[in-house]
Parts: structure tokens; sequence; C-alpha cells
């Protein structure tokens, strides 16, 4: 018997137990006598209702089911796992062709899927990934994470994490600056295949003339300055990730051409003969949205059906103004250690202004704000004056003010012999403890009803004298 250890480091090859789940018996002999020689134990279930008396029995760290079963689908055994044993990866297995109950057993949240007549090689590799999985987190650096606390950027990290434990082809929708590359870097680093490359390509960089050349490859000689081997995207990424960034912009000749190396899983290099079998993760995303590229013609349908079997939706830094602060505090800390400057912060009335513009280039843009400040501010504290905002957005901003200022000092007679900044604060006072009393002194509430965050409310009301 062939020593296990080097090919599965994570578990002592006499405690690898794997469930199998078929009521074929010709089926269940052969997975059972391949995976025996692999040193693997392996227990057999025919029924659904058989397989979860054997979950709840013993610990496995696999699980391979038929989709049809004699008391119900394999895609209800999927549901089970995922939502009872998380730290289980199962896989289904489909009739040749199906693709749609494989589809099916992706988005419930199946790890793979293996289609008959079952292949030994794909059943080996499916089981050595399957068993690299890590248990736990895998911690990242932090330049390589998605920062914030708000429920979107919560909900965000919690899926990417599911998604990491899947093979299933990835498509990132979000606008531009969102960390459409950030989370797919996520996705490959928590997975399998974080040993491996994670090769990112935008699609709408690449000449059209050049494009099978660099996603296939070619051979020396195959064309006029062809003076040595290339392996393209798919080979450079063999066993990695190839995250496909702005897929919408691909031409629709270029569309039919990868539609057919997804499906085959063959690649062949300009000047080939023959091809080359490869084993890749496809991530895609765009700014634009694909499905109406469909609906107008510019995307094949049943291209997007094959890279859209999983959707993550980025969130737009408006929709989670309350990271802004910890996000712009990783920004300055980075361009300060690399432009080798001593360290600056942020004041808050710098930080209030931040979390009042809508950035339609999300977090990039607030990148770019803070780059240029610094590169025009000496001082290593940045108030707001200092900060280089939009300048339309500065403008709003100044009008807002004045009206402000306008309505207060139309009042002043009110408060007779009141200089006009305690008469501001005045009424900002009588507006924070209205609004607190409102809501029974629930900060969160209070906030929500004068328009602010939190944070900004909590700053006002220590200027204030409120928090007592």
């Amino acid at each position: 018997m062939n020593n296990t250890n080097n090919a599965y480091p994570q578990h002592n090859s006499s405690s690898i137990k794997i469930l199998i789940v078929d009521d074929e018996p010709d089926i269940i002999e052969l997975l059972e006598l391949t995976l025996a020689r692999m040193g693997m134990d392996v227990v057999s279930a025919q029924s659904i209702d058989a397989a979860k008396t054997q979950l709840k029995s013993q610990h496995f760290q696999l699980c391979l089911t038929d989709m049809r079963l004699p008391d119900g689908e394999g895609l209800d055994l999927v549901k089970h796992v995922t939502q009872y044993y998380t730290d289980l990866p199962i896989a289904v297995i489909t009739a040749y062709g199906s693709t749609e109950n494989a589809v099916a057993a992706l988005k419930a949240g199946a790890f793979d899927y293996l289609s008959k007549p079952v292949g030994l090689k794909g059943l080996r590799d499916l089981v050595k990934s399957a068993l690299s999985i890590p248990t736990l987190e895998q911690p990242l650096p932090a330049q390589r994470m998605l920062l914030g606390n708000s429920p979107p950027m919560h909900q965000l990290r919690a899926t990417i994490e599911k998604l990491a434990r899947s093979q299933a082809a990835v498509y990132i929708n979000g606008e531009s600056g969102s960390g459409k590359e950030l989370a797919a870097r996520m996705i490959h680093e928590k997975s399998t295949r974080h040993t491996q490359s994670f090769i990112a390509v935008n699609c709408g960089a690449i000449p059209e003339n050049l494009m099978e050349s660099e996603f296939f490859g070619y051979r020396k000689g195959a064309f006029t300055g062809a003076d040595k081997d290339h392996d393209g995207f798919f080979l450079m990424a063999q066993g990695g990730t190839l995250f496909l960034d702005e897929v919408a912009d691909l031409p629709l000749a270029m569309q039919v051409k990868l539609l057919r190396v997804i499906q085959e899983k063959q690649v062949r290099r300009i000047g080939d003969t023959q091809e080359k079998g490869i084993d890749v993760r496809i991530i895609s995303a765009t700014h634009k949205k694909l499905s109406q590229c469909v609906e107008s013609g510019q995307f094949r349908q049943d291209l997007y059906y094959r890279l859209n079997v999983i959707e993550l939706d980025m969130p737009s830094l408006r929709e989670m103004r309350e990271d802004i602060p910890i996000i712009a505090e990783k920004i300055i800390a980075k361009l300060c250690r690399e432009s080798g400057r001593p360290s600056c912060r942020l004041r808050n009335e710098a930080v209030e202004l931040l979390m009042q513009y809508d950035y339609p280039g999300n977090v990039r843009e607030l990148e770019n704000i803070l780059e240029r400040t610094l590169a025009l501010c000496t001082d290593t504290e940045i108030g707001r004056n200092e900060l280089q905002m939009p300048e339309k957005f500065k403008a709003s901003i100044k009008t807002i003010e004045t009206s402000q200022i306008e309505t207060a000092s139309s009042h002043l007679s009110d408060e007779e012999g009141l200089p006009l900044q305690d008469f501001l604060d005045k009424l900002e006072k009588d507006s924070i403890e209205k609004a607190l009393e409102q809501n029974r002194y629930n900060r969160t509430k209070a906030a929500k009803v004068l328009g602010i965050t939190v944070r900004s409310l909590r700053y006002r009301m220590e200027r204030l004298g409120l928090n007592s």
C-alpha cells in the first residue's frame, strides 16, 4: 500500500474516513476499492436517512453523494451537510452531461462534482483537494484583507469564507474601485489552491489580435516573433485560480474559444498538435451588468452561465460609510510607509468630511484623495482644509455651510450677546438632545434621525459635553 502521508499532509492516513452515499452497488464497489488503495476508510450508505445516521455517529473528512437516491435528491443531503456539518466538504456524482444538477449542487454549497462514468484520476484529484481544505480560517496579511465592521462587510467576508471551500466558478459584480480583485485573491488564498498561482487578467487591456496567444500560449516558431515557447494564462494558472477582470470586454469570437476551454478543460497552444488538460478555477468580474450584456447580445448566454455559477456582490463604499475611518487610516499608514515620511493622522473634522462624500470611484477614489492630500500636506495631522476633495463636492459643502450660518445669523436676536459659534453649538446641542430623548437615548437611532453616523454623533456629543 502506498504511503499517503505526503499526499495528505493534514491528516494521518489511518484517520481519513469517507462517506459514500449511493444506491448502485457497482459504483459503491468502485469507489471503495479506489479509496481503500489510497489508504482510506470508507463507509457507505444507500439512502439519505442512512447517511444522516452515519453522520451523527461518526466523523468524516469527505462525503460523496449521488444526485438521485431512493428517498430524495442528493441536493437535499448537500443542504443538510452545509447547514449542520460546516467543516465537512461534500461532493456530488452527477449523470453525464447533467450540468444543471452540478450547478445547483455547487450553489447549495457542494465542494465539487464528478460526472459518471467516474474517472479514477478525477476522483483522486477531488479527494486530494477536499482533504487539503483548512479546518480553520487562514489569516491573511492586512494589505490583502477587506477592512471594515459594517454589516455589508461582515456579510461579504462570511460569503468569501464559504466560496473558498468550493471549486465553483464565481462571478464578482461591483462598481469600479470596490475591491473585486481583492475579493478574488481572498477566495484563492483561503482555498485549497492557495499554494498555486493566482493569475489576474484585465480582459479589456489585451488587443484583440493577441488574445488567443495570451490566453492559450504558443510554441516557438508558431508565428513571426514567437522566438520561444510561451504558456498562456490558463497554463500559467494550472492548479490555481484565473481571475478574468472586466470579462464583459471580451469580443464574441474570443468568448466562443473561452467557452470551449472551460467546457472541455483542455487547451491547445498555437502551433501545438496536442491539447493539454487544465485544472483551473475561474473567477470573473466586471463593473458592467453582465446580465444586461447578455440581453443586448454583447455577451454569450452559455458562457455567462458557465462563469456565473455563484454571484458575489461587492458593496459600494457609500453603503458602508461607517467603515471609511478604518479604511482611511490603513491607507494613510500604507502611503506614509511607502513614501518614508513620518506617520500622519486624520483629525475628527477631516474624518467627518470624508464620510459625507459618496465616492463614485469607491475605495480606489478614497485612496487617490488621500494620496493627493499627503503629497501637498507636510503636517503630521490632516484637517478638513488640507483634504484634497473634488472641487464640486467642496463647493456644495461650502454652500450648505454658508446657508446654515445665514439661517443662524437671522435668529441671533433670540440670543442677545451670544457669539455666533456659541449660538451654533447651542442649536446643535438642542437638536442632539431632542433626537436622543425621542429615541430613548439609543445613539444608533438618534444618529439615523439626525442623518449622521454613530461615530460622528459620539464626536459631537464629546465636543458639546453631552456624554454625561
